[in-house]
């Protein structure tokens, strides 16, 4: 690599890091401020005193807790479904002989790019009929309509890829279809897993459009909507806001650190699979 060419590429990663990170950085300096530092702009890129008091307010003064429990709940629970039936979907798409295969297969992408603002009004007229408006089952199913198709689809992709000599061999010993998928195909497809683990979980702690719709009461909200509550009027609450927005992204940082590797393998080999 020439002198130059090395050149543009530290500047780009630098300007990459400086987009990322800065806002972060902003952020996270406001939570630590006292109200008159923010008001008045005062110790603009560092605390100056330090305080912690924005982050004892939160956790003792307002419904934060019990907005990231509800927010937990959700992603867990729809993360484990998602799971379970993307496996099995796409195990039987990639496996198995039934009319209509290949169209069920093209619908699975199709339903995957359909914008969630063109969805929303029908599934709230489905969770209207089904009583499931403010509550987290209804919440739940919606966030499964979302990553349910691209998770099949990416696991369809990548089954596909398990040689089918290692499955026949496994029926051929007495393993069933169900044995062979868990036994075989899944821990041959760790990846990909990891890619819906953390697809489906940051999905739904992220999302704001259907939490928003959905659910109205405060016991139910979650992070993304509760923040919204810090704003009353004309007033905000900088310092309480930015702490929740802190602590609310160490959930899917976390997630990303431990299924990394995998993460980064599952992408790529997907794509190039499916």
């Amino acid at each position: 690599m020439s002198r130059t060419a090395r050149g543009f590429t530290i500047a780009g990663i630098v300007a990459f890091l400086l987009i990322v990170l800065v806002p972060f950085w902003w952020i996270a300096s406001m939570s630590f401020k006292t109200y008159e530092q923010i008001q008045f702009a005062t110790s603009i890129y560092v605390p100056k005193p330090f305080t912690w008091d924005n982050y004892t307010v939160l956790w003792t003064a307002t419904r934060f807790p019990l907005w990231l429990r509800n927010s937990l709940v959700t992603a867990v629970l729809v993360t484990l479904v998602t799971t379970i039936v993307a496996s099995l979907a796409g195990y039987a798409v990639a496996r198995l002989r039934f009319p209509g295969r290949e169209w069920f297969a093209s619908l699975i992408l199709v339903l995957y790019l359909v914008p969630p603002a063109l969805l929303f009004i029908p599934l709230f007229a489905v969770m209207s009929t089904l009583r499931l408006i403010d509550t987290h089952q209804g919440l739940i199913l919606a966030y499964l309509s979302f990553s349910v198709p691209f998770s099949t689809w990416l696991l369809m992709g990548y089954f596909r890829s398990v040689p089918l000599e290692l499955e026949e061999a496994a029926l051929v010993d007495g393993c069933s279809r169900l044995g062979s998928l868990v036994r075989i195909i899944l821990p041959m497809s760790l990846p990909a897993l990891a890619v819906v683990t953390f697809f489906s979980f940051t999905q739904s702690w992220n999302e704001f459009l259907y939490a928003n719709v959905f659910v109205n009461s405060v016991e139910v909200r979650t992070i993304t909507t509760g923040l919204s509550l810090f704003v009353v009027e004309d007033v905000f609450f900088w310092g309480p806001m930015m702490g929740a927005s802190v602590l609310s992204t160490l959930p899917p940082l976390v997630m990303y650190l431990i299924f990394q590797r995998w993460v980064v393998k599952g992408l790529t080999l997907g794509a190039v699979k499916g």
